[in-house]
């Protein structure tokens, strides 16, 4: 396992970890101080802003979970990797793709979220 994949790991469990003070703690650990969330519909900076948005997502998604899709592209401080949310075992409700940054201590500087499937009204 590589140091993403670590990482990655960890990003996804802090999404799908619905109990607010146990979020905030993985988020406090995973995020650089002045770490950055953006994506088409939301964006964070710092973890105390990133959680929040996490459990926000959650209470419109509520029961569902973040799954990594496929493998991990990284190189030098950066990764890209595709996700999928929606409930266990059913087909998933959202498919995006992030890019990640680390920082030099291997804290999440940067996430660039890019919505490729979502629900129609």
């Amino acid at each position: 396992m590589s140091d993403f994949d670590s990482l990655i790991q960890r990003y996804l469990d802090a999404w799908n970890e619905t109990d607010a003070d146990k979020r905030n703690a993985r988020v406090t650990e995973l995020w650089a101080g002045n770490g950055r969330y953006v994506d088409p519909i939301g964006s964070a900076e710092g973890p105390d802003a990133v959680s929040a948005l996490i459990g926000s997502v959650q209470q419109q998604f509520d029961g569902m979970r973040f799954e990594l899709v496929g493998d991990i592209d990284a190189h030098h401080d950066q990764a890209r990797f595709t996700w999928a949310l929606g409930p266990a075992g059913a087909e998933p409700l959202v498919i995006g793709f992030d890019v990640l940054e680390r920082d030099p201590a291997g804290q999440v500087r940067l996430v660039l979220g890019f919505l490729d499937k979502v629900p129609t009204a």
